[in-house]
C-alpha cells in the first residue's frame, strides 16, 4: 500500500512539473511575442536585459533571503576565466531569441529551436571530435528534414528572424559545450547558474541597449497614453522568465530523461498551437507536417541517447570522447534531490 501511494505521488509530481513548466514556457514564449506585435515594444535588447535584471533579483532572494537553495561557492578567478565566457553566449542565445520572435511567428521560432539537437552533436564532432553511434546520426535526419521542409513552407517566413533563430541553436549548443568544459569541477544547479550568469549578463547587456535603443524606448514612453498595463506585462515576463528557470529544474529531477524529451517537443506543439490560437499566424498543411516531423526525430533522438546512456561503459557503438580530454561534468547536478 505504501509503495502504491509512493508511485502514484511520483506520477503525480511528475505531471505537476511537466505542467507548470509548460505553462511558464508558453507563457514567456507568448508574452514576448506580444510584447513586440500588440504592444509595439520592438527593442529585443531591452527585453532581454528586463529578463536578466529580474532573474538577477529573483535568484538572490531565493538563495541568500529565502535560503531556498544553498549557495555554490566558485572562486572569484573562475567567476570571470569560466562563467563570464557563458554568460557571454548565454546573452547571445537569449538575444537572438527574442530578435527571431520580433521577425517569425511563435510557431516558427520553435520549430527551429528543435534544430538544437542537431547543431550540438556537430559542433561536439567538429571541435572535441567526439564519436557518436550511427543512430544519433540517424535521428537527426527527420530533424533537419522537418526543418527544411517548414522553412521551405513557411508562409511568413523572413530571412533576418530564421537566421537569428538559428544562430540561437548554435548559441545554445555552444553554452552547453562551455558548461561542460568551462565548468569543470563545478556542479552546478539552475538557481546557482541564473545566480552567477544573470548579473554578469546584465552587465553585458545593458550599455548595448542603451546605446542602440535607449533613444527608442524613450520614444515609445512618450507615445503611450497609459504605461500602467504595458509595464505590468513587461515586467510580469520578467517575473515569469525566472519562474522558468526553476521549473526547468523542478521537472528534471520529477521526471525521467525520457519523459523530459517527449514532454519538451510535447511542449513545441503546445506553443505552436497557442500561438495560433492567439495570433492566428497562416500555417500550411506542408508547413504543420514538417513541424511534426522535427518534433518526431526530437524525440527519436532523446529516446536513442537515453537508451546510449544506459549501456554500461566500454560497450561498442556508444558515443564516446577521446582519452585526452578529461570526464566531463554537466552544469545541471541530475543526481540532487531537488526541494523546490
Amino acid at each position: 500500500m505504501e509503495d502504491s501511494r509512493l508511485c502514484q505521488w511520483s506520477v503525480f509530481r511528475s505531471i505537476l512539473a511537466i505542467l507548470q513548466w509548460w505553462g511558464f514556457n508558453v507563457t514567456v514564449i507568448i508574452m514576448n511575442k506580444w510584447i513586440f506585435q500588440k504592444l509595439d515594444f520592438k527593442f529585443p535588447l531591452s527585453v532581454s536585459c528586463i529578463h536578466f535584471i529580474f532573474s538577477t533579483i529573483g535568484a538572490y532572494l531565493v538563495i541568500k533571503v529565502l535560503k531556498l537553495k544553498p549557495l555554490i561557492l566558485v572562486d572569484p578567478e573562475d567567476r570571470w576565466r569560466r562563467i563570464f565566457p557563458m554568460s557571454f553566449v548565454f546573452c547571445v542565445n537569449i538575444v537572438l531569441g527574442n530578435v527571431s520572435l520580433r521577425y517569425i511567428p511563435v510557431s516558427f521560432m520553435q520549430t527551429i529551436k528543435s534544430f538544437t539537437p542537431a547543431t550540438t552533436v556537430v559542433l561536439q564532432w567538429l571541435v572535441w571530435r567526439k564519436y557518436f553511434d550511427w543512430r544519433i546520426w540517424a535521428s537527426l535526419v527527420p530533424i533537419v528534414g522537418g526543418i527544411l521542409l517548414t522553412s521551405i513552407t513557411e508562409l511568413s517566413f523572413n530571412m533576418f528572424g530564421f537566421c537569428a533563430a538559428l544562430f540561437g541553436c548554435l548559441a545554445t549548443s555552444t553554452k552547453t559545450i562551455l558548461a561542460e568544459s568551462l565548468l569543470h569541477g563545478y556542479k552546478f544547479d539552475s538557481i546557482n547558474t541564473v545566480y552567477y550568469m544573470a548579473p554578469y549578463a546584465t552587465m553585458i547587456l545593458g550599455i548595448p541597449a542603451i546605446l542602440l535603443e535607449g533613444s527608442g524606448v524613450l520614444e515609445w514612453f512618450h507615445s503611450q497614453e497609459s504605461l500602467v498595463s504595458p509595464l505590468i506585462i513587461i515586467f510580469g515576463s520578467g517575473v515569469l522568465a525566472f519562474c522558468l528557470n526553476f521549473s526547468i529544474f523542478y521537472v528534471i529531477h520529477s521526471t525521467t530523461a525520457v519523459t523530459f524529451n517527449v514532454a519538451g517537443n510535447l511542449k513545441v506543439a503546445v506553443a505552436v498551437t497557442c500561438s495560433w490560437l492567439i495570433f492566428r499566424n497562416p500555417i500550411s498543411a506542408l508547413n504543420a507536417v514538417g513541424c511534426a516531423v522535427t518534433l518526431v526525430g526530437c524525440t527519436f533522438y532523446g529516446y536513442v541517447r537515453h537508451m546510449l546512456s544506459q549501456q554500461p561503459p566500454g560497450t561498442p557503438r556508444t558515443p564516446r570522447t577521446p582519452r585526452s580530454l578529461k570526464e566531463l561534468i554537466p552544469l545541471v547536478n541530475e543526481k540532487l534531490d531537488d526541494k523546490v
